[in-house]
């Protein structure tokens, strides 16, 4: 089926009470594995790929933006339940403005270095452009702290309800993702969010809440927050962490043959343990959501 407008993804969460799920991709096996995961539980989703990553000017080698839009959008198209994509938390607004013609349906600008008044300025021009392609726009106040960092951000910023909403009114973005105890790359355990200081946005911010740092929010805090408007929720650290877990096991096999270990698709296929690993990950953690059944509805 075509990609699923966000808006209206957004709507029916909102108006049913649950949330969706944003389980990021970086190859094809994980995107594979996310959108098996989705079609056994009948479960909208949103499939995406990191704009930050992508971009980044550390890579070895450059990445064609086109490709990675042109593979998502396919995998949406022939997937038998709604999704949307992402081009998700991408400070270089080049590579945003190109992912808006690229394909994707919702990008997320993202620059925590450079101050707010800077920020919604740049998000403000975005949206317009976006919004002229039929695209939804994300954005964030407030900063996640990170679970490896030693630097300043690893203490992050709480979001405050009054600059976010004036932050959407200004900006006119559809979506807000907020910092409300939620931490990105939490490596292990899960902690509980703040969930009067979300209940205090929720009042102040029209547009659906997302929360990032999905793998170390406690399930509880989760369900807490979804019945208090949540409608997105974003998974990455635990996906990868079970893709490299399954692909170690699999390279540790007693086996010479290279296309049996690449390609063949059986037992002994490195690729096919990713995949798997990843639609497992997917369904431990998406019935929380309450989405499960939601794509026929």
């Amino acid at each position: 089926m075509p990609l699923e407008a966000i808006d209206q993804m957004m709507h029916r969460a909102r108006s049913a009470g649950y949330a969706l799920g944003y389980f990021e991709s970086w190859n094809l096996e994980s995107l594979q594995g996310v959108i098996d995961a989705a079609e056994e539980t009948r479960s909208p989703v949103i499939i995406g790929f990191n704009g930050a990553f992508l971009s980044g000017p550390e890579r070895l080698a450059g990445e064609r933006l086109a490709w990675y839009g042109a593979l998502g959008r396919g995998a949406a198209e022939s997937a038998s339940v709604p999704c949307g994509f992402i081009f998700n938390e991408c400070p270089d607004d080049q590579w945003v403005r190109r992912a808006i013609t690229s394909g994707f349906n919702l990008v997320m600008p993202a620059d925590p270095e450079v101050p707010l008044t800077e920020y919604a300025e740049r998000v403000c021009a975005l949206t317009r452009y976006a919004h002229t392609n039929g695209v939804a726009v994300e954005a964030e106040v407030g900063e996640l702290p990170c679970g490896v960092s030693d630097d300043r951000r690893a203490k992050g910023s709480v979001t405050d309800p009054s600059v976010a909403a004036d932050f959407v009114a200004a900006t006119g973005v559809d979506l807000l993702a907020v910092s409300v105890g939620n931490v990105h790359i939490k490596l292990h355990g899960s902690q509980p969010l703040d969930l009067r200081r979300l209940e205090a946005v929720r009042d102040r911010v029209p547009v659906p809440l997302v929360l990032h740092g999905g793998t170390g929010i406690a399930t509880d805090s989760l369900r807490d927050a979804i019945a208090l408007g949540v409608a997105k929720v974003n998974y990455g650290t635990y996906l990868k962490q079970a893709y490299l877990k399954a692909v170690r096991a699999a390279l540790g096999r007693d086996c010479a043959h290279p296309h049996r270990l690449l390609g063949m698709g059986g037992t002994e296929d490195i690729l096919v343990a990713g995949r798997l690993a990843v639609r497992d990950a997917v369904l431990k953690r998406i019935g929380v959501l309450g989405c499960c059944g939601r794509a026929d509805t």
